[in-house]
């Protein structure tokens, strides 16, 4: 067989079809050993990041659940989601055996032949639940990013058995299991710093009814300095458990448009508020916007579970957060709405919780 060479997708349409149409993807383009970035993947200057605009003293929490009952545990997590609303955790609970095997299993699922990981493209995928994609929405942005993903939202155990991809399917429902308890007992703590006493089954829906699980692939990029792996934005999930490999990448927006990096920590989980919880918490925690760079010299993975009220439950401040008389910041909206209008546009930073504000 011929060798593959760049020159039959030098064109731009011809780039396009390769990885958006062929689903190729970017690590499709990434092996062909381009010399170049296409110009599909060549970001405006101001969403760039440079060195100038790092701030390489600061860094998220990092916290010990060793033992979660402590009470300066549950301060610390709240703390946390106040000030920054990013941390990490060690010693939760989850298996690190758990951890490196859904790391394996995104690798293994991304060296798959195109035309296996195709099936589950957005024209051929057996179910709207388990998604393989490019970038973020290419059809709404001037400027693609340079990452490949698969998307699953988790229905059911059998739902999942059946539909999600033989490579990864047994360790990821693995490392879902996993995480459970993590969840909940950091909802838990989060809820009582703002006078939520019990997380009955109405409370349990609004905060953790469905959840989808990404497999994201950043390959090796000819001039990560011009792109990004994922542009800034802001989570619209309750919480966002992210399992990263020991590449490192993440930013997250510190003060006066600096960006903080989030080191690997080996066997840790870097936490973060998305927007239902900011609107739920009116304004108490904070989603924070964030990013990820490319890389020029290794392929790097990362694994979120996104926590997200289920698509038709109204969300809104919690009446236990305005009993004691403080104004609403948002109103009452459909989930699934809010969702839609975040999907429909490009990232661009926390703009999507504008659609919330009263």
């Amino acid at each position: 067989m011929d060798p593959i060479v760049a020159t039959p997708i030098s064109e731009s349409s011809n780039i396009t079809d390769f990885v958006v149409t062929n689903r190729n993807g970017v690590k499709g383009l990434s092996e062909m050993g381009l010399k170049t970035l296409p110009k599909q993947y060549i970001q405006p200057v101001e969403e760039r990041i440079t060195v100038s605009n790092i701030l390489p003293q600061e860094s998220i929490p990092i916290i010990d659940m060793s033992n979660w009952d402590e009470p300066k545990v549950s301060e610390s997590i709240c703390d946390a989601a106040e000030k920054w609303g990013f941390f990490q955790i060690i010693n939760h609970g989850v298996p690190i055996e758990v951890l490196e095997n859904v790391k394996d299993a995104t690798h293994r699922f991304f060296n798959l032949p195109a035309e296996e990981k195709s099936k589950f493209s957005k024209e051929n995928s057996p179910s709207n639940s388990v998604r393989f994609g490019t970038s973020f929405s290419p059809e709404a942005e001037k400027a693609l990013e340079w990452k490949d993903y698969l998307s699953m939202f988790y229905v059911s155990e059998d739902e999942a058995s059946a539909l999600w991809p033989s490579a990864c399917k047994d360790q990821v429902l693995e490392y879902m299991r996993g995480s459970e308890p993590v969840i909940q007992r950091l909802l838990e703590a989060l809820m009582k710093r703002i006078n939520v006493k019990e997380i009955d089954e109405t409370k349990k829906s609004l905060l953790m009814g469905s959840k989808r699980i990404n497999l994201n692939y950043y390959p090796i990029c000819p001039n990560p300095e011009l792109t990004v792996g994922i542009g800034r934005h802001s989570d619209v999930s309750t919480l966002t458990i992210l399992l990263q490999d020991d590449i490192g990448g993440l930013y997250v927006r510190g003060n006066n448009d600096s960006w903080v990096h989030v080191p690997p920590i080996s066997g840790s989980l870097v936490i973060n508020v998305g927007d239902a919880l900011q609107i739920m918490s009116n304004g108490r925690y904070k989603s924070i916007e964030h990013r990820v760079v490319a890389n020029g010299s290794k392929n790097r993975i990362s694994v979120p579970i996104f926590v997200n009220p289920r698509p038709d439950d109204m969300i809104g401040p919690f009446p236990e957060v305005l009993a004691r008389g403080e104004k609403a910041l948002y109103k009452q909206v459909l989930y699934s709405n809010y969702v839609r209008h975040f999907y429909k546009k490009a990232h661009d930073g926390k703009k999507t919780i504008e659609f919330a504000k009263i």
